[in-house]
């Protein structure tokens, strides 16, 4: 999906909050330098606006607002602001080196928040905020507004604070669903009355996910003429988080017929964006997480896995290509089917016949009944004439602790020789991978590790799933182990061996 494309009037447009709302998510803060990496990639994405904090907040916010603003080049960049002169000041100071920037400034208007946090009334907040915008649009040429918590106010209220900060300068009028409480139906008509009432306006959208309709009232909100929508990466943010730009932006391409909208994102750069914002948190998405989630081109279903293997469409309705993931995974398990295993055999480079891929998968399903997950190896001790693995562990060890170095010191067998190296690393994963490195001699780029318990306790299984690029091959290991470390190095050198034997067939 090219940028701009879309009939005029029809374009929508792409507010990305994850370095301010999203970064407010619980365990999601970022330092300067990790803002600025993933600025970058929201760059790549091609999001129209970053809002890259809260310059009042903190220094560190400040100082990220600014590094953002002197960087980014082809985004509009914003800063929020409260509805005071001294947060613009700081918000128009930290934007000085943007190219394009915006100043994003916010009041409550609903009777709630306006009696019980602000303890002032509709006229004086309508004082507040027009005067704010007026001061805001002195310092900075785009100016937005955003009515906190309109979906509970009084839509006569609203609409009149809206029409008022428009002609004091805002020319984006942004109506938040702060705590994630409207539906769609009542959100998609209080959009269309401040369409309607005040035409010469952006109207934008916040949504909340707090009943998980966050991306329901923003497709509802610019089929009712709301251009523009904010969100984040994997849907980061307070509580449970904001509409997820990469649901926003697939529902838009998937259905294009019926909603007839588009926006200026970069579709195939989904993944990696996802992928960069969970690298620099250690937040992962939940496996069934839709469009980045692990699962979300996965298949375990026996007729799934068979009508994907003839024809990927008939059960998904985009490519993992579109979004920039990897290829769809037939998963191994109780509910598999022969084509998924004769498919999977043929991928670790055996020819098996009708009636061993009858047996192996019999033998697949009666593993899965005890183990639950069945893996590579498994499948291997199940072919009487598989190949041999080429790239074995055969013994390791890690030193770690709060006051030394953590070291490791790997002994693995390659082709049928024995190697073995040492390494020091930030961590006892990164020491053992670089150990295995040293060992193999060759260069290895890793690509994805994730880790996640399979049951629960002290003495929890831990599965492993790598990803790593060898000499322009791609690979996939997975390992499951009580020691997350042995775990780790099994899943990396069954990706290793992988693409090596890849490699080799080509």
């Amino acid at each position: 999906m090219k940028q701009g494309e879309g009939p005029v009037g029809n374009r929508v447009k792409v507010f990305d909050t994850t370095l301010r709302d999203g970064e407010q998510s619980p365990g999601c803060s970022m330092t300067a330098p990790e803002k600025l990496r993933l600025a970058k990639q929201l760059e790549r994405l091609g999001v129209d606006i970053i809002e890259a904090g809260f310059p009042v907040a903190s220094p560190g916010d400040f100082e990220s607002v600014q590094q953002v603003a002197g960087e980014i080049r082809a985004c509009q960049v914003a800063a929020l602001c409260r509805s005071l002169e001294q947060d613009i000041d700081v918000g128009a100071k930290a934007l000085k080196g943007a190219a394009k920037p915006r100043i994003h400034v916010f009041l409550a208007t609903s009777a709630i928040h306006l009696r019980h946090k602000l303890k002032i009334d509709e006229r004086e907040a309508l004082r507040r905020a027009t005067q704010a915008v007026a001061y805001a649009r002195s310092l900075c040429p785009d100016v937005e507004f955003s009515a906190e918590d309109a979906s509970r106010s009084d839509p006569a209220f609203l609409e009149e604070i809206m029409a008022a900060v428009h002609e004091a300068g805002a020319q984006t009028l942004n109506v938040p669903d702060t705590v994630g409480y409207a539906l769609p139906e009542e959100f998609g008509a209080l959009i269309g009355r401040l369409v309607r009432a005040i035409p010469t306006a952006t109207i934008s959208t916040h949504c909340h996910n707090d009943l998980g309709l966050a991306v329901a009232n923003s497709l509802a909100a610019v089929r009712n003429g709301a251009r523009q929508i904010e969100g984040t990466i994997n849907g980061i943010g307070e509580r449970a988080g904001n509409t997820a730009i990469e649901e926003f932006v697939m529902a838009l391409r998937v259905r294009r017929e019926s909603l007839r909208l588009e926006t200026g994102v970069v579709s195939e750069e989904i993944y990696r964006s996802s992928q960069t914002l969970s690298s620099i948190t250690g937040v992962w998405p939940q496996p069934n997480k839709a469009v980045v989630g692990r699962n979300a081109f996965a298949h375990e279903a026996g007729i799934h896995q068979h009508g994907v293997l003839n024809n990927p469409l008939t059960y998904e309705i985009m490519t993992p290509a579109s979004v920039g993931a990897r290829e769809s995974q037939l998963v191994l398990g109780k509910h598999s089917g022969h084509h998924a295993v004769a498919s999977r055999l043929k991928a670790l480079g055996m020819a098996p016949t009708k009636e061993e891929v009858e047996r192996v998968t019999a033998e697949v399903k009666a593993l899965a009944d005890r183990k639950k997950f069945v893996y590579d190896e498994d499948l291997l001790e199940l072919v009487a004439h598989a190949p041999e693995r080429r790239v074995t562990l055969v013994r390791f060890q890690s030193v770690a602790g709060n006051r030394i170095l953590p070291t490791a010191s790997v002994e693995i067998e390659v082709d049928g020789r024995t190697r073995s190296a040492s390494a020091v690393g930030n961590g006892p994963v990164d020491a053992a991978l670089k150990a295995v490195k040293a060992a193999l001699g060759e260069e290895v780029e890793l690509l994805e590790l994730t880790t996640r318990a399979l049951t629960a306790g002290t003495e929890a299984l831990a599965e492993v799933v790598v990803r790593l690029r060898r000499h322009g091959f791609e690979s996939t290991g997975q390992a499951a182990s009580t020691d997350t470390l042995e775990a780790t190095l099994r899943a990396y050198l069954s990706a290793i061996d992988g693409a090596r034997a890849a490699q080799a067939a080509a």
